[in-house]
Order: structure tokens, then sequence, then C-alpha cells
């Protein structure tokens, strides 16, 4: 699972740390010490990308217009591929994304004049759930979400049908119940999407001789909340979201704790920071330097690596990285 090192290396580096506590008045002051004041701005914002993203994004949005209501500000969260397409087209300010840019989606920046800064803003769980009627599982390994999601498994409606494909790969919780199995997960506009193939299915698939894609013939949505909904109604669901969307669905859907390889972790806050559990990734925001020349664009990203922004990052559910310094550096840096 070499691919996973370097990420698992930097996550170490960007351990949790403790919330901190900003003001609510109208001047920003960012973790280096630069200041927004509360002068009148006026402007757009437009943003969009990743829908594990957006949440982050959206409340500081809200934070930023309390503070400067003359400028209009839209985010939307189509997916981390959507987004990129539409930023590296020039049609927006700022891209969310929940991994990094595809080196074809920064060839398409480049072709178009897109100059951007890549700005880590947070830590995240890609967490795998089912429904809390599910007691059959407590934890999968990677090896087991292959056997049910990759594309071998086209075709498979029961968790027993992939009994033979998962003994064949020595997968550890096979045999699996004779249940009905309903996947709903997000779609391949997603950086979701792409993480978890990432994670689960490419090293499995590039052993096989397989495409490294998710089965197609699963409920996709580009919606979490949707994808919460899919899950909680069938009692043996299988899918998966960005940590936020479990936390605030918990009472509704079961987050299975994950085996990479070292043994089980579930995703908690502590185990993402420090990319003990195997799912850990990074949330990204994208800034179009042009864009950041406006004072409204270069105001909104002040404040959201200000501590008042990072305070939406904890309420979000998300973890902050230890160290922002790297981040604050590529910003100012523009």
């Amino acid at each position: 699972m070499s691919r996973k090192l370097g990420l698992l290396a930097l996550l170490l580096a960007l351990a949790l740390v403790a919330a901190a506590c900003g003001d609510d008045d109208a001047t920003t002051t960012t973790a280096a010490g630069s200041t927004t004041t509360g002068a009148a701005l006026t402007g757009s914002i437009d943003i969009s990308g990743s829908s594990t993203v957006e949440p982050i994004s959206a409340g500081v949005a809200e934070l930023f217009n309390a503070m400067y209501p003359g400028v209009a500000i839209k985010v939307e969260g189509p997916g981390t591929g959507d987004g990129a397409q539409l930023f590296c087209s020039g049609q927006i300010d700022i891209g969310d994304a929940s991994r990094a840019y595809k080196d074809s989606e920064k060839e398409l920046c480049a072709q178009n004049g897109i100059e951007f800064v890549e700005l880590v803003v947070a830590i995240d769980g890609l967490s795998v759930l089912t429904s809390t009627q599910n007691d059959a599982f407590a934890c999968l390994a990677s090896a087991d979400l292959y056997a049910l999601m990759g594309m071998e498994s086209i075709g498979f409606d029961n968790w027993s049908d992939a009994n033979a494909l998962a003994a064949e790969i020595g997968a550890p919780n096979a045999p699996y119940p004779d249940a009905d199995l309903v996947i709903t997960a997000p779609g391949e506009e997603s950086g979701t999407y792409d993480t978890f193939v990432e994670f689960a299915i490419a090293d499995f698939a590039e052993e096989r001789g397989q495409d490294d894609a998710l089965r197609p013939d699963y409920v996709a949505s580009p919606n979490d909340n949707v994808i919460i909904e899919g899950i909680a109604g069938t009692p043996t669901s299988l899918g998966f979201v960005g940590y936020s969307f479990y936390l605030a669905n918990q009472d509704r859907v079961k987050a299975l704790a994950v085996d990479g390889g070292d043994g089980c972790v579930a995703p908690t806050a502590e185990t993402i920071a420090d990319g003990t559990y195997p799912y850990s990734r990074l949330l990204y925001i994208y800034v179009n330097k042009a864009s950041a020349a406006r004072p409204e664009v270069a105001a909104y990203v002040d404040l959201y690596l200000s501590e008042q922004g990072l305070g939406v990052v904890d309420r979000t559910g998300y973890i902050r990285l230890a160290d922002y310094a790297p981040t604050l550096e590529a910003w100012q840096n523009r």
C-alpha cells in the first residue's frame, strides 16, 4: 500500500491541536499576525467543489457576510472534480477539494492561464458506514471493501455473493451473511470517491488487472445528505462519506472500523489527526491568484485562516492541522 505512505507521513506531522476561540468583532487576525479590518467591502466571491469541504467554506462565508454584508458569496458543493473544471476554466474564484488536484486538472489550469495557491485547511477521515441496524460487522478491511465494491463485484446484490471473491483475495471478514447489499456512495465527480478508490480499491485492482474504480451498479449521489439517507434507510447498507457527515448523523448511521493492514481502527478525532485511522486525508482550497488580488477574496481567505475561521473547522467536525505555518506561508507568498 505504498501509495499511501506520503499522505500518512504528512498527516503524522499535522496532528490534532485544541480548538482556539476567536472574537466576534469585525477585525480578523490570521495566525501569522496580518489583519483585515472591518472596512466596507463590495464585490462577489464564487466558490465551488467538494461537498466535504463545503460546510467549512459555507461556515466561513456566514462569518464573512456578518462582517462584510456588501459582498455576495456563493458556495456550492457539486464535487471536487466538477469544481476543478470550473476553477481551471476561470469560472470561480476558489475551488474546494477533498483531494489534491490531479495532474490533468492542473494542466487544464495551465492551459487557461489560471495560476493558483493550494492551501491545506483541515484533516478528514473518510468514514465507511452502514445502518445502525446492522450488527453483522464492527470492522472491515480494505480487502473486504474491494470484494464488495470493486469492479469484480458487479452484480453482487447480496453480501454473500462476494464470498468466493473474498476467499480468493484473503478478505479477513468473510464469509459474509445472506443479506441484501445496498451501496450508496459518492459518484465519480467526487474527491471522496477518488480517495476511497485510492485507499480501498486501487492496489487490489492493480494486482488483479482490474480498473481502479468502484463497481458502477450502486446508488451514486453528489449530495452527502442523500447518501446518509440511503445508508440509514437500508438495514444492511454500505457506503462512505466524510467524517463530519457521519458525526452529524451518528444516531442514524454506524461507522465501521477499518483495517488497513495494522488492525481495526475506528474514525475518531484523535485517530484521524494522528494518521492511525488508515483513511485519513487532507482537505484543500485552491485560490485563483488573479482573484486573490481583489480585496474581498483576500479578506475571505484571511478570515478562513484566522482563529475565527478555523473555529468553523472545529464546529463542522473536521480536524485542525497542528501547524498552519506552511499553509499561511503559501498564502502570504502568493
